[in-house]
């Protein structure tokens, strides 16, 4: 099985990205206990760790397989609580967050058959990050200014809602792409 990482579990990327994870119960009981500047910290502290691991590993060779499949986990976690915890104040936050379920099945599911298939875990691809960029810079400004005007509002949910979208597409493109791949030479060689 090629890996086009190391093996390694135990690295400063995979360390900050469990970090991530565990700020995820922070995020949420700060939201509804601590309400004001303390959510927006961890929120910040979370994006924060986010662009440090991917960096470090990279920099310093730490690229792990486990670093591959954590940091999309650690994403979704960060990203569903952000957007559950706003539609209480934001009830348009539906729609990013149906989208995300419904992107994160599909996308989970093919992406385990383009492992299976492949042999190979990839990493996370720009559009990808650019759309944790806009979920995280939506989810930090209405905790920030909440009381915006509601066309801005539904301005940023729907920019970043159209960032997920795109991404959603390009990687259902990939990953299908890689599972037809592997059976159509499966069907050659039979």
């Amino acid at each position: 099985m090629r890996t086009g990482g190391t093996n390694k579990v135990i690295t400063v990327p995979n360390m900050l990205t469990t970090l991530r994870i565990l700020l995820v119960p922070a995020f949420i009981r700060a939201y509804f206990h601590r309400p004001g500047l303390v959510p927006v910290l961890i929120l910040a502290l979370s994006a924060l760790t986010d662009l440090l691991d991917g960096q470090i590993a990279r920099r310093f060779n730490q690229v792990s397989d486990l670093g591959k499949l954590l940091d999309p986990i650690a994403d979704k976690l960060t990203q569903g609580a952000m957007l559950i915890c706003l539609l209480r104040r934001f009830p348009r936050f539906w729609i990013p967050l149906v989208l995300m379920i419904v992107r994160e099945a599909f996308v989970g599911v093919t992406s385990l058959l383009a492992i299976r298939q492949s042999g190979h875990v990839e990493g996370a691809e720009m559009h990808g990050k650019v759309a944790t960029v806009m979920l995280y810079a939506l989810a930090l400004s209405h905790l920030l200014f909440g009381d915006m005007p509601r066309a801005l509002s539904d301005a940023l949910i729907a920019a970043t809602t159209a960032a997920m979208a795109v991404s959603f597409a390009l990687y259902a493109k990939k990953n299908l792409g890689i599972v037809r791949q592997a059976h159509g030479h499966k069907y050659t060689r039979s």
